[in-house]
């Protein structure tokens, strides 16, 4: 396990506001792709996705710092033992490492933080 740092790990499913925290590097392309995916649905305009992108930038985030190769080679064993995407499984490497629990309402990741005796921070 690396330096335990103080804070929470957030996925996209889930906003905090005055904790840290954690994100695996996936999660700025997840944050990015919802107000976009709602804009060319025509359900919030530009000044709306710019207006989401500043309020992001208020949030203390703290980006994963873990080489690349070792990302590579920890999510594929933790996407195939608790079924999930490479995407959930990233999240579930961040927590497992830090030992910090985990904000999210995707309902297979909780699972999945379960089975690895992670707790769950209730958003």
């Amino acid at each position: 396990m690396t330096e335990m740092v103080n804070g929470i790990v957030i996925d996209a499913s889930a906003a905090l506001e005055g904790r840290l925290a954690l994100i695996p590097a996936v999660w700025a392309a997840e944050i990015a792709n919802d107000p976009l995916v709602n804009e060319r649905r025509k359900r919030i305009r530009q000044p709306e996705v710019r207006r989401f992108v500043e309020l992001l930038k208020g949030l203390s985030i703290l980006e994963n710092g873990q080489p690349f190769a070792e990302t590579v080679n920890n999510i594929p064993p933790l996407a195939r033992g608790h079924d999930l995407s490479a995407y959930e499984a990233a999240y579930l490497d961040v927590v497992v490492r830090h030992g910090a629990p985990l904000a999210t309402i995707d309902t297979e990741l909780q699972n999945a933080c379960r089975a690895a005796g992670v707790k769950i921070f209730r958003v």
